[in-house]
């Protein structure tokens, strides 16, 4: 049960990175999958989208740069 515990982690690990980033991302997509079925026009979904995904990779970046070295 251990072998396959450490396989399942290893394997996540390969995709996800920063749990929180990935967490932001899906709730991201989520929240505009909502506004689009709320009656957002769809034109606005990519723009609306794409500054969603860079505020959430700048505030990751802002992080990172800022956490203290151990």
């Amino acid at each position: 049960m251990k072998l396959l515990r450490l396989i399942a982690a290893e394997i996540f690990g390969l995709f996800v990175d920063d749990g929180s980033l990935a967490l932001a991302v899906l709730a991201a997509c989520l929240g505009l999958a909502l506004l689009l079925a709320a009656g957002l026009p769809p034109a606005w979904a990519g723009p609306l989208g794409f500054v969603e995904l860079i505020l959430i990779l700048a505030e990751n970046l802002f992080r990172t740069v800022h956490r203290p070295k151990s």
